[in-house]
């Protein structure tokens, strides 16, 4: 799977357990937050569109940055 990294506005712990939720409802996804950069990195067969809508079900800002090639 092709790891894909967003920018979600998260300021607090409350605002990463959205993120959580919303992906863990939609399935399929491995992801890592980084909470003091305000980033999620996902690895997951959905596609971007998919990812970014879910992400916005949070209420936050969301953007998408770009692939993440895996290290």
């Amino acid at each position: 799977f092709q790891k894909h990294e967003f920018f979600v506005d998260m300021t607090c712990e409350g605002c990463s357990n959205a993120v959580t939720r919303v992906l863990h409802k939609l399935g399929g996804v491995n992801f890592d937050i980084d909470l003091p950069n305000k980033k999620v990195c996902i690895d997951s067969e959905h596609n971007v569109d998919t990812l970014l809508e879910t992400l916005k079900k949070t209420g936050k800002n969301a953007s998408y940055l770009g692939e993440k090639s895996a290290q």
